[in-house]
């Protein structure tokens, strides 16, 4: 049990953390992992978390409308606000599997509850995998005795594998603030590597805090956090089945004074920490994107309003023009007036303006009278590019990010199921 996964030989990105964090014990928290089988053989595959009496729960989910078995179950029982016990497994997305599927969660759920001693409606789940293949339930149910049985507050990095696809290296990060005097810790992982795409970025995540917070207060504060982070990257358009953030709050850690608005401003610097936790873990998501080579910032400004900007930003980072543009070191901004373009938005010729780093490139209509190939090349040549828009039209502004697009997204997907 909690024996690290093994990533078959695949070359870790390069945009991937020199150093892993590492997480500490979170009071109310305890993990276990374990290789079940269900696609490869001794590869960690199942996570479970147990959860002290009283824990809270918020989450947001995939907006695709052929999402898994997992996704509807917890959309109905997030209505419960508590959770006691999660279960996750990889290698099998439990998607577009029939009534087989659903009963399958609930035999996981109705297992889960037994063994911690709660209801299966504070069982929550999540499944992330091939797509169209029944789920092999006895393989989960019949590990979870002997999880419960090795469950510690340790084991965040093991946590982190068992949730791994295609990913290249996992995903963890922590963070501490004050509520009203009184320190609490938030814990993340998350898995994500491919299909990925907004509402929700195409992943998994759980964040995990000993803050005493009830699950409205975690649900206003989830759904404001999403947008500007895993709401805001895309690896290749492609929205899955399966998204999934889950936020719990075990209540377990110092006592603090009781919060019940969001809008409490005891919570600001809480705030701002868990915006954070929920942006490093987004970024790591699209650093780990297939076959990435560059991470790509997009950022757009001066449009009508922040959705048209929003929109016209993903228009940009959704490009395989543009992506694969940069995966050559080509400062080819005619790419990106394309896809400008395309948005559907408002745009006028004249007034756009499209810079690659500091370098502007474009404007007034035409490329810029002080272009340089070189500066411009060398601007799209690193491992961090960023590509700037502005419209003038407005005040609307938005930030997304992307990664490049290489053959090895085609070898990894081209083989994906073999």
């Amino acid at each position: 049990m909690g024996k690290g996964k093994d990533t078959g030989g695949k070359k870790v990105s390069p945009l991937a953390p020199s150093r892993f964090a590492t997480l500490p014990p979170l009071a109310g928290v305890r993990l276990a992992t374990v290789a079940a089988g269900i696609r490869y053989a001794q590869r960690t595959d199942v996570l479970l978390a147990v959860f002290a009496p009283g824990t809270q729960v918020a989450g947001v989910f995939t907006k695709s409308r052929t999402c898994s078995a997992p996704v509807v179950w917890c959309r109905d029982k997030l209505k419960g606000g508590n959770a006691r016990a999660l279960v996750v497994n990889s290698g099998n997305a439990n998607a577009f599997t029939g009534k087989v599927g659903q009963d399958g969660v609930r035999e996981i759920a109705d297992s889960a509850a037994a063994i911690v001693g709660c209801k299966p409606g504070d069982v929550f789940m999540a499944s992330t995998g091939v797509i169209g293949e029944p789920l092999p339930t006895k393989k989960i149910t019949n590990v979870l005795a002997g999880l419960v049985e090795n469950t510690a507050a340790g084991h965040w990095r093991a946590a982190a594998e068992a949730i791994m696809t295609t990913d290249t290296y996992p995903k963890l990060v922590t963070a501490q603030a004050m509520i009203d005097g009184t320190k609490v810790t938030i814990n993340g992982i998350a898995k994500g590597s491919g299909m990925i795409a907004p509402d929700m970025a195409t992943m998994l995540s759980f964040v995990f805090t000993d803050a005493a917070l009830p699950a409205s207060v975690l649900q206003e504060l989830l759904s404001a956090g999403v947008g500007p982070s895993f709401n805001s990257i895309t690896v290749d358009s492609d929205t899955s089945t399966s998204d999934t953030l889950l936020l719990f709050a075990t209540g377990k850690g110092a006592r603090h004074t009781e919060i019940t608005k969001a809008s409490d401003k005891k919570l600001n610097e809480f705030r701002r920490a868990l915006d954070k936790v929920l942006l490093d873990l987004a970024l790591m998501v699209v650093k780990d994107g297939e076959g990435a080579q560059k991470l790509i910032r997009v950022d757009v400004s001066g449009a009508e309003n922040n959705a048209a900007a929003k929109r016209i930003a993903l228009s940009i980072a959704n490009s395989p023009l543009v992506k694969t543009a940069i995966a050559g070191a080509d400062a080819n901004w005619g790419r990106v007036v394309m896809a400008v373009g395309k948005a559907g938005e408002a745009a006028d010729r004249d007034k756009l303006k499209i810079s690659f780093g500091g370098q502007v490139v474009a404007e007034k209509g035409q490329r810029a009278a002080k272009y340089n190939e070189n500066l411009a090349t060398k601007a799209v040549s690193g491992r961090d590019v960023e590509i700037g828009v502005e419209l003038g039209l407005g005040k609307g502004e938005a930030r997304v990010w992307t990664c490049d697009l290489t053959h090895d997204y085609i070898d990894i997907n081209g083989s994906y199921r073999s």
